[in-house]
């Protein structure tokens, strides 16, 4: 004689309770989703935190240098010396950590398996790459932002007198500071779209790396007429040039730069969605 498991007459005691019907999410339903996977993993607070802490504190660091070394500096130093620059040093930093967690967004998912149960969920799959681009993209530039500005602050902060320092209303300052928060967003939106082609955590981050600092390296190599002409095309150089108010003549506008990362991410998120619908999860 079969025993029926206590477990099952348990469960078809229960009432039965219907959800939306698949695919009925609206786009609003997946980002709260998203925001709950977001802020309910302990990584996302871990990354963020680094990248608040190194980019605040390799500024701080950086001024309270380049003071104590003032007076030492010759005249050429001095006249070149850009304040919001060094202020902003750090953020140098903020584009590994926020690409990471770029690559998490998407990458964990895969490797946990995650996905399917998402997809499952919600089988209009480029809606739910909407909702992690919505979500993370949001975040992104709240912190971005805040890192940049608070760097600025307490960098300039350190640059007591008589060493130059800067306000947001010194020309170029305040494009500069705003401008570095938009490129730390874009290059993790970039990451996200790695993530989405590669479907790989390790090998989506190591990609991500790749680009930042491998292609500079790479294009020191190639013949001194070609290096500029490349070199300007490149996400490390476009960093340096929206982080700074004057720039080298080679180089683009901070405008045609964030555009131009703006165009990388587009397409990589763009390949990723027409893959992610053309993929099994």
């Amino acid at each position: 004689m079969s025993v029926t498991p206590i477990n099952a007459i348990v469960a078809s005691s229960l009432p039965v309770t219907a959800g939306p019907p698949a695919g009925r999410y609206r786009l609003v339903d997946l980002c709260r989703s998203e925001w709950a996977k977001l802020r309910t993993v302990r990584s996302t607070m871990w990354t963020l935190g680094v990248t608040l802490v190194v980019g605040v504190g390799v500024a701080v660091l950086a001024t309270a240098e380049a003071r104590a070394h003032w007076s030492t500096m010759t005249p050429s130093d001095r006249a070149s010396f850009d304040p919001t620059r060094l202020s902003l040093v750090g953020t140098l930093f903020g584009q590994l950590s926020i690409g990471v967690l770029g690559v998490l967004v998407m990458g964990s998912e895969y490797g946990t398996g995650t996905i399917r149960a998402t997809l499952s969920a919600a089988p209009r799959r480029l809606r739910v790459l909407v909702a992690k681009v919505a979500v993370f993209g949001a975040v992104a530039l709240a912190v971005s932002e805040i890192v940049s500005f608070l760097s600025f602050f307490f960098g300039q902060a350190m640059l007591t007198a008589p060493a130059a320092h800067a306000t947001l209303a010194t020309p170029g300052a305040l494009r500069a500071v705003a401008g570095t928060g938009v490129f730390l967003c874009l290059v993790g939106l970039l990451a996200l779209g790695l993530a989405t082609v590669i479907r790989h955590t390790a090998g989506a981050i190591s990609a991500y790396v790749a680009i930042l600092l491998v292609l500079p390296a790479i294009v020191t190599a190639l013949p001194s007429s070609l290096q500029d002409d490349v070199a300007r095309f490149l996400p490390a150089v476009i960093g340096t040039v929206v982080f700074q108010t004057t720039r080298p003549s080679w180089t683009f506008s901070p405008a045609a730069s964030l555009l131009l990362v703006a165009l990388y991410a587009a397409v990589l998120l763009a390949l990723g969605g027409f893959l992610l619908t053309r993929r099994d999860a």
